[in-house]
């Protein structure tokens, strides 16, 4: 049985439903250099979030068909790589290793191979990191996707079920898969993480935040040539995308806005009588975003209409509520996504918000953790903020931002007293909401923060 050399084309994924295009960011291989399975050969820059492409197959990197900072549409070639095949296999084994990164076509056979076959051959980079971290065989799992395609929950049924790795070339891959990095990670950031969170630990610890154990640390700033009295700041490609975003909510959406005051005295005393026994128990921080964002599902269950978007001839009304959660990184916003939050008690958001927390410092978010947001709450608070007229996270109907917590003298009953305040800020999309609702739903947050007391569970 004879080896032979072949060019095999690696095209631009679909990495989310809505994504038509992505810009490389980085390449990580160079011609010339030798490429494992499931190790990452570029990084690329979406509208959500950095995420990494993926090899599924071992060779050795050839043309690099795009150039770092160019947008590539979606199934575009941006590169080949050259790898080493059994002749009787060739067209097989060329099919077999496309996949959502990577379409693999050998161009003598390339007429014989149907739509289905390479459909069902595309595997997704969350699909190839279950499979390298479960010893899989993706051939052997039957796809339920679009022409035949083999999904995450396809993979995850497999595994319920008892699968495990059948196939000879899955016991190949499964002792090399712990060692590759995480697809929406580089190895350096892998490396370093442990650092900056040991870093962390010994920082005095931000409770009012996102931010829990580190202060905002200035932005770093790519600077070109300017004279004495100037210089340029290069507009990076995520920094051109909220550009885009921003530019694109605010010309788009009719903004209003509001402002609650929230006595959050009971609220403090709480969370600083639990506060220490629940990090002990849990390993997080209780932080006051737990509770607000506890509050704010609460209400919306209320008022429904605040978890919508605008669809033109109707309003879509979403029936799972999905909370994103702005978050300012050194650089850039992002916004993660805790998932259906209205089926969390207090605890479990708090881990949740912990570990998006821990993700964004560590440059791990991927692309499943940035989608599906149907509200926003961003906490500017965390930076000492008293008042913000936020941009709604396009195409959100609304965003809700909570103000530092500051005692001031509040008169109750005719006599005065001191006592712990936030404002809450609210910009609404004026075509979906008006200001009956939105007062009502905020008076609604405002209840359900001034109900907390020292008997609250938050289990």
């Amino acid at each position: 049985m004879s080896s032979n050399k072949q060019l095999i084309d690696v095209v631009m994924p679909q990495l989310a439903e809505s994504l038509v295009s992505a810009t490389i960011g980085k390449w990580l291989k160079k011609p010339g250099d030798a490429v494992e399975q499931y190790e990452p050969i570029c990084e690329v820059i979406t509208d959500k979030v950095n995420a990494e492409i993926p090899s599924t197959l071992d060779g050795v990197m050839g043309e690099l068909l795009a150039e770092e900072g160019q947008e590539i549409q979606v199934g575009s070639i941006i590169c080949r790589i050259e790898t080493t095949v059994d002749a009787p296999a060739a067209g097989s084994a060329a099919i077999a290793s496309s996949s959502t990164g990577t379409t693999a076509v050998d161009h003598g056979n390339a007429a014989g191979i149907s739509q289905d076959v390479a459909s069902r051959s595309r595997y997704s980079p969350a699909v190839q990191t279950l499979a390298a971290e479960h010893g899989l065989d993706l051939r052997t799992i039957q796809g339920t996707g679009l022409g035949g395609r083999i999904t995450r929950k396809d993979v995850l049924t497999y595994l319920e079920n008892g699968g495990s790795a059948g196939h000879p070339t899955s016991q190949a891959i499964a002792p090399s898969a712990p060692q590759a990095a995480p697809v929406s990670q580089p190895v350096s950031q892998a490396q370093a993480a442990p650092a900056v969170l040991n870093q962390a630990a010994n920082e005095p610890v931000r409770h009012s935040g996102l931010h829990l154990t580190e202060t905002p640390r200035i932005p770093t700033i790519e600077v070109e040539g300017g004279d004495r009295s100037e210089y340029f700041i290069d507009v990076t490609p995520i920094r051109n995308t909220i550009a885009t975003r921003m530019r694109q909510s605010v010309s788009e959406i009719p903004h209003g806005w509001m402002m609650i005051e929230v006595d959050v005295t009971n609220l403090v005393q709480l969370r600083n009588k639990i506060k220490n026994e629940f990090k002990q128990k849990e390993g997080v921080n209780l932080t006051y975003l737990a509770f607000l964002m506890k509050a704010v599902v609460s209400a919306i269950k209320d008022y429904p209409i605040m978890n919508s978007v605008w669809g033109v001839d109707k309003i879509i009304v979403k029936r799972d509520i999905n909370i994103s959660l702005a978050v300012g990184t050194e650089d850039s916003v992002l916004t993660p996504v805790i998932k259906k939050a209205d089926q969390k008690n207090i605890a479990g958001l708090a881990r949740e918000i912990e570990e998006l927390a821990t993700k964004v410092r560590a440059g791990k978010l991927k692309l499943d953790d940035m989608q599906g947001g149907t509200f926003t709450i961003n906490n500017t608070g965390s930076f000492g903020s008293i008042l913000t007229q936020p941009i709604i996270n396009y195409p959100q109907a609304a965003i809700l931002t909570f103000e530092s917590i500051v005692k001031r003298p509040v008169v109750i009953n005719d006599m005065l007293a001191v006592r712990s305040m936030a404002n809450l800020c609210l910009s609404l999309d004026h075509r979906i909401l008006d200001g009956v609702i939105c007062g009502r739903f905020m008076q609604r947050v405002k209840d359900n923060m001034e109900s907390y007391s020292l008997d609250t569970q938050v289990y």
